[in-house]
């Protein structure tokens, strides 16, 4: 189908537009502090696992 735009390329297009500039700075932003919790959060439970609870608070405070 000639001119047809797929749902991604009409994404790109609007988000690269001067005032959504922000916006995909926030996407990113968020993407990458959920990636750091989520890291973070799979490091407690794996000290949990290995019974050094104490751990935690001491990663934590560095």
């Amino acid at each position: 189908m000639e001119g047809h735009i797929s749902g991604l390329q009409q994404f790109l297009l609007i988000l690269v537009q001067a005032d959504n500039i922000p916006i995909m700075g926030m996407m990113l932003l968020v993407l990458f502090f959920t990636y750091v919790a989520l890291k973070q959060a799979r490091r407690n439970d794996q000290l949990i696992e290995h019974g050094e609870r104490d751990k935690i608070i001491d990663e934590m405070r560095k």
